[in-house]
């Protein structure tokens, strides 16, 4: 039996649907976790002043 775990994770991207695949490409190269065991609930956009995870600050600065 697998219990499911709940988790946050920072993204920069364009849109919700390139968050979304940028999300799952993530978990599973950090932590080998399959897509089909990974449930997003929800997805929100970050004000820049919101966003904790120093490599999204970085590449939000970049764009500017």
């Amino acid at each position: 039996h697998r219990n499911w775990q709940s988790f946050t994770i920072e993204v920069a991207s364009a849109d919700e649907k390139s968050a979304l695949e940028k999300a799952m490409a993530l978990m599973g190269s950090r932590h080998k976790v399959k897509r089909k065991f990974i449930k997003i609930e929800n997805v929100k956009s970050l004000k820049n002043e919101d966003v904790s995870d120093h490599a999204v600050k970085h590449l939000l600065e970049a764009k500017k």
